[in-house]
Parts: structure tokens; C-alpha cells; sequence
């Protein structure tokens, strides 16, 4: 696996959509580089721009945007509410998979020499790229703003650390660093008060506020850790928001901001109305945000990923000043590589048709683990029906915690529909290679081998899948919504199936494998699950048959 990095640029030019193309369009040359998102925004006259690849290909990329803006956006006539020092104002880099944090920061601090030597720019390192932790935090280092660092920049504690201490009139000085992922946040508020808008910021940021004690000034902390805040005014939209950044959403996440906002600014007479997220998000944010709300409804949080987005979007209100779109704001779902589902985002008949085409693939074993989430998914109903059920209000957490069971079996086994299916393909490819020389054979030979391997173990996972899910079928028969007993029936009957369709094919891909050791092992194992389906079938359908009773 290759190293990824994100980058998330701040220019400071929110209005002009030609021009931020401009810059857009520095980052798309480069080979290596998605670009995932462009968020402009008009009162902050502002856009974040979110781009991610190789670590080599996005400071590339990074240095090419830094430079187009640098040429086309003129700071000395830059007016916008979010604090600002340069064209580029702030350039993170972010571990995103397979690269440690004191790697990216090596990659900034790499951009940063570049920046500042190439293009003669003052520039700062922050966060985990700034050895010096005395001028390490953001907000310290742009104090000042663009109008305070020409007289800032000449202090020797501010020397900056590459690039010349003259500050540049039209292009500013820019920050670059490394840090955690971010979620930039503002809450919207009925009030046009900005000094209102920053008691509450001031209420709930870890920063907190200055108060005078005995004759002696404190600080008194906000209620939420590793969060800032500030209050202002957004003439676009004509309310004050709190704006917010979340540096760690492990330990305050999205929903908890949301929350404790709306409870401090109750406390002073003040409502918010919704909100908005700038950039993107990750999916585990909206995720949990959408178990949270539906917790506090006492509602079964064992719904589908696409339910919980849609109760997250409602509950914080992120549609009020326009749409939400998950698929262009959550981060997983613009890197997703949608032709390794292609199976699963057909509708059913194009699905049977694809299945009864003269292609060998799908085939049994994709057929199997889609059975298997079938049955799955109708334990995860009768978890939801029995949640929900008037009467058994005080059962509701027991039947949720079912459900999100149940909702775990069926996600893994739908994923399995299409892994199956590319696992089969593996083995063709490895086939069609070439096997003219010794060496070429060798290699053929050893991808055979490799994707065969492959070809077994994804089916031997669709067993323990489904047979997993038989725990919260029977649990559902015993003692879910006795009106759908019978929906729990036929989940035993799917994943019965779906465990001995899949368990054929091991068998039949395990008859090509050169380890007969791996191969006994496997299939002894695979026996085991087949022959605990069959019996826990047969208790289940007891139960069923019991309670239908004719």
C-alpha cells in the first residue's frame, strides 16, 4: 500500500470562481493528485481546497497552487470575516494511510523550504512540523493578521522559518504544517450578534476567556476540549454563526460541539438553527452523529449507513444554507473505488440478468454471500420492528444493539458480493500472463498460486459471516416481534444457504492450491461452520415452526 497524504490549502480569494480554478487547475497537473473537494466561501471570502496522493505528488502540487495564488490574489485589497496573513493563508498536510505523522510533517517542512527559498515567500511552520513549540499553534502565529505582520514580522522571535523577514504586500506570508484531520465547523445562530456569537464561542472553546477574580485576571476554560471557536457575522446569510474547529473529533466530535452550542446558547437566550461543515468530513463523523441523535430518541441505531447520514444531516441541521451532499462532503466516499462495488449498486434485476449472462462471473459465490446479507438484513428488521414496538418501550436498547449486530453481518456480506466476484477475476488475469520464458513462467505461477489463495479465503469469510448473523437470527426467533417470526425464519433458510454455497466454493478453488497443508486446515474449519450452520438451523426453525404452530 502506498503512502497517502491530504492536503487542505486555504486561499484567500472566496468570490472569484475563475480564479480559484486558476489555482485548482495547478493542482489537477499533477500525476498522482485527486482533487476532492473546492468550498468557496463569500462573506470569509475564502476557499478550501482538499486534494490527496503520494506524499511526493502533493507537495507538488501544493508548491504549483501556492505559487498560482500567489500570482493572482492580491492581498493588500483582500477584505473577509476569517483571519487571513497570505494568499495561500494555510497549507496542512494530513496522514491519511500507511505514513506516520512525523513523516508528513517531514514532507511539510520539505514544501515549506520550497515555498520560502523557490518563491520568496515568509513562511511559517506550525503544529507538528514546528520543532519551536512556543510558536507551534495557528491562531498565535497569524495574530496580527496581514495588517499587523508588516511591524510582527521584523520582531526577532517572529523571523520566519524559511523565506525572507520582509513581509510581501501582495502575497502575504503563508503557514505550513502537519497535523491530525480537522473538521471545520460553524454553527448557525437567529441572532446578527457578533459579540453574542463570541460569548458562546468563548463559552464553549477550550481556550475559554479572561475573567477578572479578586482583583485578578484568570483564564476560565470552555467546556469542550481540542476545539476553537470564534463569533461572527456572515452578511451572505445574515446571522451570526460560531466558527469552529475541531482538532481532534475522537475527542470532541462533531455531534457533542453541536449539542453543547445549542445548550449555551439557550443559556442566553439565543437558538441555533442549524449548521454547516466547510471541507470534508470523515464518515465516521456523520455515522456516529446519526447513532447519538437516534439514542436520544431511544429510536434502534441498527440502521443502514445511508439512514444514519440522514438522521445526522436533519438533527444538526447541515442542509439550512444549502444542500448536503454525502457523496461529495464525506471523505471515504470521494476516494472510494465505485468498480469494486459494481455488483452491489445494481438494482435487482440488472443483478439477476448480470447472474444469468454467459459471463462465469458472478457466480455462486457472490450469489452466496448475497443470500447470506439477505438473511442478515432480515434479522436486523425484526431487531428494528421489536425496538420499535408499542409496549416494549423499556426493551429498546436491547433490540438496537441487535439490530446494529445484524446491520454489521449484512455490510460485510454485501461486501463480500463483489469481492468474490474480483477474487474469480484475479485468477483469470493471473492466467493470462505471459509464459514464454522460465522467468515469466515462474512469476504466472506464483500469481496463480497467490490469487487462488485469494479465491478461498474471501468465500471461507462469507461463512463466518453468515454464520455469525445466525446468532441475531435465532436471538430474533427466541425473542423478537412474535408477528415476524417468520421473517426470522427465512433467515436461518438464507444463511444456511449461504454458508454451504460458499463453502463449495472453497472447496472447488482449495482443489488448485499447492499448500496441502493451508488447504487441510481450511477445510477442516470450513466442515465445522458447515456442520454448526446446519445444526443451529434446525434449532431456529424449531423455535419458528413452534411458534407459528400449525
Amino acid at each position: 500500500m502506498q503512502p497517502i497524504i491530504e492536503c487542505v490549502p486555504n486561499f484567500s480569494e472566496g468570490n472569484d470562481l475563475t480564479l480559484i480554478k486558476q489555482i485548482t487547475d495547478q493542482i489537477e497537473t499533477v500525476e498522482g493528485v485527486r482533487l476532492l473537494n473546492v468550498d468557496p466561501g463569500k462573506a470569509t471570502n475564502r476557499t478550501v481546497v482538499t486534494f490527496v496522493g503520494h506524499p511526493e505528488a502533493v507537495i507538488k502540487a501544493a508548491f504549483l497552487a501556492i505559487q498560482k495564488a500567489g500570482e493572482l490574489i492580491d492581498m493588500s485589497k483582500h477584505k473577509g470575516e476569517h483571519p487571513r496573513m497570505g494568499a495561500t493563508d494555510v497549507c496542512p498536510l494530513i496522514p491519511i494511510a500507511n505514513i506516520s505523522m512525523e513523516e508528513t510533517a517531514a514532507f511539510a517542512q520539505r514544501l515549506a523550504k520550497k515555498v520560502g527559498e523557490e518563491l520568496a515567500i515568509p513562511v511559517y511552520l506550525y503544529e507538528a512540523a514546528q520543532p519551536n513549540k512556543e510558536r507551534n499553534n495557528l491562531s498565535v502565529i497569524r495574530a496580527g493578521e496581514y495588517e499587523g505582520f508588516f511591524k510582527k514580522i521584523k520582531q526577532p522571535e517572529w523571523k520566519p522559518d524559511f523565506g525572507p523577514a520582509e513581509f510581501d504586500a501582495k502575497r502575504g506570508g503563508t503557514v505550513i504544517g502537519a497535523r491530525d484531520f480537522l473538521v471545520a465547523y460553524n454553527i448557525n445562530l437567529n441572532t446578527t450578534s457578533t459579540r453574542r456569537a463570541n460569548a458562546i464561542a468563548f463559552d464553549v472553546r477550550e481556550a475559554g476567556r479572561n475573567v477578572e477574580e479578586n482583583g485578578v485576571k484568570v483564564n476560565k476554560p470552555g467546556t469542550l476540549k481540542s476545539v476553537k471557536a470564534i463569533g461572527w457575522f456572515i452578511e451572505e446569510y445574515g446571522i451570526a454563526q460560531i466558527s469552529m474547529n475541531l482538532t481532534n473529533i475522537n475527542i470532541t466530535p462533531l455531534h457533542i460541539a453541536f449539542d453543547e452550542v445549542c445548550k449555551k446558547a439557550e443559556a442566553r437566550g439565543i437558538r441555533v438553527t442549524g449548521s454547516e461543515l466547510v471541507g470534508l468530513v470523515p464518515l465516521k463523523s456523520l455515522t456516529a452523529a446519526g447513532k447519538y441523535f437516534l439514542k436520544k430518541q431511544q429510536r434502534s441505531t441498527g440502521v443502514s449507513e445511508k439512514e444514519l447520514i440522514k438522521i445526522a444531516v436533519k438533527s444538526m441541521g447541515l442542509d439550512e444554507l444549502g444542500p448536503f451532499k454525502p457523496e461529495e462532503r464525506i471523505i471515504e466516499y470521494l476516494l472510494a473505488d465505485k468498480s469494486a462495488s459494481k455488483l452491489v449498486s445494481m438494482q435487482l434485476t440488472a443483478f439477476a440478468d448480470e447472474t444469468a449472462s454467459e459471463s462465469p462471473a458472478p457466480g455462486g459465490g457472490s450469489i452466496a454471500a448475497y443470500v447470506g446479507s439477505l438473511g442478515a438484513a432480515l434479522a436486523t428488521m425484526v431487531a428494528n420492528l421489536s425496538s420499535h414496538k408499542k409496549g416494549w418501550d423499556e426493551r429498546w436498547e436491547e433490540f438496537s444493539n441487535w439490530a446494529e449486530k445484524g446491520e454489521q453481518y449484512k455490510t460485510e456480506l454485501l461486501w463480500l458480493v463483489d469481492q468474490d466476484t474480483n477474487a474469480f477475476n484475479q485468477i483469470m488475469m493471473a492466467f493470462g500472463l505471459p509464459k514464454s520464458t522460465d522467468a515469466e513462467k515462474a512469476a504466472r505461477t506464483k500469481a496463480i498460486q497467490e490469487a487462488t489463495k485469494f479465491a478461498i479465503e474471501i468465500p471461507f469469510k462469507v461463512m463466518q459471516s453468515a454464520y455469525g448473523s445466525m446468532e441475531v437470527i435465532k436471538a430474533m426467533a427466541e425473542t423478537g416481534n412474535p408477528n415476524s417470526v417468520s421473517d426470522a425464519g427465512v433467515g436461518a433458510l438464507c444463511a444456511r444457504t449461504s454458508v454451504m454455497g460458499a463453502f463449495m466454493n472453497v472447496r472447488i478453488n482449495a482443489a488448485g492450491y499447492a499448500d496441502k497443508e493451508f488447504v487441510a486446515d481450511i477445510l477442516r474449519r470450513g466442515r465445522e461452520i458447515e456442520n454448526k450452520t446446519i445444526a443451529l438451523e434446525s434449532e431456529i426453525l424449531n423455535v419458528v415452526n413452534g411458534k407459528i404452530g400449525n
